[in-house]
């Protein structure tokens, strides 16, 4: 690899257990049969930066691990993949761990725990290498809630010459108003919600209002994930849906969003066009939920 990072993750790293079954079976009184269950690392920053390094990217990822079992796997499992690790925040938490059930469609339910708050973990003191790409892959979700957290780190990024990309989750427990985060909005270059989120952030129902509604926030361009129905685009210049690709076999759909986004900052790279990097971002998507878990 050359010593210039491609891209730089931000966001969350965790353990997901993955449990698939239409519904589990009772196979003794108080136990029941699952059809596989499985622990696969996963969260968006892992995620993303797995898949940028599968791509052929130089990959550096922050986010914070505690000392335990669930971080050592994390650990090893990045490292093993050759994501650059020295900017890894360690701390006492509790690693978070994500239960998650995978119907037989590839749709899941989630269930975490406190962990995921990530109390106590700062990224105040991070100072970023020269990177193309900065991507902060859990915005709006620990580790990227403090304002002033995002918007320094954001302009780090602006300040050594780097692509901003956002991906969004929604809050976990406190409501968030995107109105409090209007100064970090036109940092960014490229804005990466599901339908869930861009509703949620801009209590608008149609995608033509949502984009224009943060175009008008300064977020030149906005890529709305629609999961199964594609995704919804805006440049300003122009605005368009593209129709998902169809895949006979679903086998999960964990991480796909993720996979999304890395495809389409392996674009961004690579300086293709815009509708070139929202065809590798479909790609990429495609791809991933034909396996169990976010990476594999």
């Amino acid at each position: 690899m050359s010593n210039m990072i491609d891209v730089i993750c931000i966001g969350q790293a965790v353990i997901d257990c993955i449990t698939k079954a239409k519904e589990p079976q009772p196979y003794k009184p108080n136990v029941y049969r699952a059809k596989t269950i499985e622990l696969h690392t996963g969260g968006d920053a892992v995620n993303e930066a797995i898949a940028l390094r599968k791509l052929g990217r130089n990959v550096s990822i922050v986010c914070a691990l505690g000392n335990d079992m669930a971080g050592e796997i994390i650990l090893n499992t990045v490292s093993k993949h050759g994501v650059h690790i020295d900017l890894i925040q360690h701390s006492s938490i509790t690693t978070p761990i994500a239960n998650l059930q995978v119907n037989e469609d590839g749709s899941r339910i989630s269930i975490n725990s406190n962990a995921t708050k990530l109390e106590g973990v700062s990224l105040d003191s991070i100072k970023f290498p020269p990177s193309k790409v900065v991507s902060f892959a859990s915005l709006f979700r620990p580790p990227l809630v403090n304002l002033n957290t995002i918007k320094n780190l954001m302009l780090q990024a602006k300040e050594n010459g780097s692509i901003i990309c956002a991906d969004t989750k929604l809050p976990l427990s406190d409501h968030i108003s995107i109105e409090d985060y209007n100064d970090i909005l036109p940092l960014i270059d490229y804005f990466f919600p599901n339908e869930n989120e861009a509703k949620y952030y801009s209590s608008l129902n149609e995608y033509s209002d949502i984009t224009k509604f943060f175009h008008n926030k300064g977020i030149s361009n906005v890529i709305i994930k629609l999961g199964d129905k594609g995704c919804y685009v805006s440049n300003q210049k122009e605005e368009y849906l593209v129709e998902a690709i169809k895949i006979e076999n679903i086998i999960d759909t964990t991480g796909a969003g993720d996979h999304f986004v890395a495809g389409f900052i392996n674009g961004i790279i690579q300086e293709h066009t815009f509708d070139e990097c929202v065809n590798m971002a479909m790609q990429e998507a495609a791809k991933s939920i034909s396996h169990t878990g976010g990476n594999k």
